[in-house]
């Protein structure tokens, strides 16, 4: 496992962060420490949680783990947003609901503060400057070290960055994007601007939940039970699976499984090692339900995709794009100035 810096802060965190989502659901609390104590031993000392995941249980597991180990090996990342409570001003980014979701959050962890805070989405009702100054208060009072967003459009992180300068208030750290081989929009502004701020990408969903591991194909009529997207087909839910069973994705897919039968790995470990290897992600989630689905993302580590197998990977999952994402803008944009750049240096 290696490190990298969280953003522009001198804090480290693990190449790969452990995503709790199921935690108290679909993954049992024994399984679940078994699971984090096996990621520990591996080097992983990146957390990510929410409120509001499994009605709060995700916290507890977590917190009752990290209780019987050092809290300061441990960088521990958790959300508000979303509604926690049945009051009206249980939810948002308000004052009053960040601060009792804290509260409540740091109690379910079991710790007296969390190293990075993330609202989870924009709220549209809450005034920035509100939002960004009970943020600043939380690190300025020690419960919270960083701050940073999830699931923002690039206009908006940026918004929010212009009110931090602007008031003197604590920035936005890291962004957690969708990003992975079927979602590669995130970098038509999202990646660009988070590179140009110096900001810690955190990809969520890095294999699609799970249609890029291998284990769906596109002459199932339905996915299998005993998987995150057949419990939830089953459900009634929306899934990834509706809105991905189409002629892009399994052809995606299909190159996928040819790269990793040449490099001899499984789907899920080229399609992280895909994303590690892109420009300015610093550290994918992985949301595992089992123990043998942690080994494998694990299996991600320690080696690279070639230039020639990271090309052919970009090519099948290349998004049609229109003005101005499109490649005459980008020359247009480049036109004479990469020559002006070579000149200077």
């Amino acid at each position: 496992m290696e490190y990298r810096k969280l953003g522009n802060t001198g804090t480290l965190i693990s190449e790969l962060c452990l995503g709790t989502m199921t935690f108290g659901g679909q993954t049992s609390e024994p399984e679940a420490k078994k699971i984090m104590d096996r990621f520990s031993e591996e080097g992983g000392i990146f957390f990510d949680t929410a409120n509001v995941y499994t009605g709060g249980k995700s916290e507890e597991i977590l917190g009752n783990w990290l209780s019987e180990h050092d809290r300061d090996d441990y960088v521990i990342a958790t959300k508000v947003r979303f509604q926690s409570g049945k009051s009206k001003n249980s939810i948002g980014l308000g004052r009053k609901h960040i601060l009792k979701s804290v509260d409540e959050s740091l109690k379910r962890l079991k710790t007296d503060y969390i190293d990075l805070l993330q609202v989870h989405t924009w709220d549209p009702v809450t005034p920035l400057e509100e939002t960004l100054a009970t943020l600043t208060g939380l690190v300025d009072s020690g419960i919270v070290r960083y701050i940073g967003a999830s699931n923002l459009r690039a206009w908006q992180f940026e918004k929010a960055l212009g009110v931090s300068r602007e008031r003197g208030l604590e920035k936005f750290v890291s962004l957690q994007p969708q990003y992975n081989l079927l979602s590669r929009s995130t970098e038509n502004e999202i990646i660009p601007m988070a590179v140009n701020e110096d900001v810690a990408i955190l990809p969520w969903s890095p294999l699609k939940s799970g249609v890029l591991s291998g284990k769906y194909t596109s002459d199932m009529q339905s996915p299998p039970e005993g998987t995150r997207l057949g419990d939830a087909y089953k459900s009634g839910r929306k899934t990834p699976w509706e809105l991905n069973n189409n002629q892009f994705t399994w052809s995606v897919v299909t190159t996928l499984s040819n790269v990793a039968r040449k490099v001899e790995k499984t789907n899920s470990q080229v399609a992280l090692n895909w994303l590690l290897s892109k420009k300015g992600v610093t550290s994918p989630i992985i949301g595992v339900r089992t123990m043998d689905h942690l080994m494998d993302n694990l299996g991600s580590l320690g080696w690279k995709l070639t230039k020639s197998e990271m090309a052919e990977l970009d090519e099948a999952s290349r998004l049609y794009v229109t003005y101005p994402y499109d490649l005459w803008s980008e020359n247009q944009q480049r036109s004479g100035r990469m020559k002006d750049l070579e000149e200077i240096e």
